[in-house]
């Protein structure tokens, strides 16, 4: 960080005095002399709430510094259609409930919110999510008015806050350059490159599940074209490929797929092969591009790439050029279904870690309306 040493001291004991670190003896290093303490969160001190919305449920947590979840609300999101008033009222339920059980002394000083589409930046308005047909929804200011407690709630979309939750938290630690794929009804897509997310001009970048991987005789997409990689890898790819009737759909019906692959089925073992044809083709052209140490799997593609795996290896190791390939690695995402609940959580603590003692002065605790 390019500070001293006394400076380190005077600001650790300033977070310390605030209740934000605690400072411990470290185990055994091995090495000969006095060690130095370690830093650590302090959980209990500041919190932020935390929501998360899929394609087929909602979830609000209360996080701790440190990134752990200490309570949760989840329920079934219904595939209804346009349906902003639903949520934010669910939503807005749960984070309620979490504000008054958050225990005595504990500060909300940030509201965080992943959403399964394309969010300006800002102001987090809902531009598009095409898979339940939402078009500029007013989501973040809707929810922020809603819950009443005086500060906005700031939303990403969600493959962004998975990828930068899985660099900070999860199977890609430390990394400066990864690809994050998170599968729902589609598939979206973070990409870390520097250490840094890359974002777009207007903050819509990575839109990796509309990247055309099969223009002539490719399935249609939510979007309006065809081929699209999401088309060919997403959630009804592989439930028509294997012969499920159009009322089987979300996780289970794609486990129940992959678990009969696995068990020699073979039209599930099919659909299974040629879907993560697909995948192996749209992960080897994002590896020629950025050239990743990680591709991570999150979302349904945590079931379906373990089954897939020597599948999408093929085509890496048939598409991408060698020197690219030779120290890549794919996983599937630590952090599991909680990847893009703990980016939303990143999102809300922001604004605490960049000034944090002029955010606790600001942030004392305030009753909901």
């Amino acid at each position: 960080m390019g500070l001293n040493r006394s400076t380190i001291l005077a600001a650790t004991a300033e977070l310390s005095a605030a209740g934000l670190v605690s400072e411990e003896a470290p185990g055994d290093t091995g090495r000969r002399g006095r060690p130095s303490l370690v830093v650590r969160p302090e959980p209990g001190r500041a919190h932020v709430l935390a929501f998360d919305v899929a394609v087929d449920r909602v979830v609000a947590a209360r996080v701790d510094l440190g990134g752990t979840i200490v309570e949760r609300h989840e329920a079934v999101r219904p595939r209804a259609g346009a349906d902003l008033d639903r949520v934010v009222e669910a939503l807005t339920r749960f984070g309620r409930q979490l504000h008054r059980s958050a225990p005595a002394g504990s500060t909300c000083v940030g509201l965080g919110a992943s959403y399964c589409g394309m969010i300006r930046p800002g102001d987090g308005m809902v531009r598009f999510g095409p898979e339940l047909g939402w078009v500029d929804q007013a989501f973040g200011a809707e929810l922020g008015r809603r819950l009443g407690l005086g500060r906005p709630v700031i939303v990403g979309n969600e493959a962004h806050l998975g990828a930068q939750a899985e660099q900070r938290r999860g199977a890609g630690r430390g990394l400066r350059n990864l690809v994050y794929l998170h599968g729902d009804v589609g598939v979206g897509g973070g990409i870390i490159v520097g250490g840094t997310l890359l974002d777009g001009d207007g903050g819509y970048g990575c839109e990796v599940g509309h990247m055309v991987i099969n223009p002539y005789d490719g399935r249609p997409c939510g979007c309006g074209s065809r081929g699209c990689f999401e088309a060919e890898v997403g959630e009804r790819a592989l439930l028509d490929t294997a012969g499920r009737p159009a009322d089987e759909f979300g996780r289970d019906a794609i486990r129940a797929v992959v678990d009969d692959a696995v068990r020699g089925d073979p039209r599930a073992s099919d659909a299974v092969r040629r879907v993560g044809d697909w995948l192996g083709i749209g992960v080897a052209n994002l590896i020629n591009l950025f050239n990743p140490a990680m591709v991570i799997f999150g979302g349904m593609l945590r079931d379906l790439y373990p089954a897939a795996a020597a599948t999408v290896q093929r085509r890496i190791a048939t598409n991408v050029l060698p020197v690219a390939r030779e120290r890549i690695r794919l996983r599937i995402c630590d952090l599991g279904d909680d990847a893009t609940l703990i980016g939303a959580a990143e999102l809300g603590f922001e604004e605490l870690l960049s000034d944090p003692l002029a955010t606790l002065a600001r942030t004392g605790d305030r009753s909901l309306g």
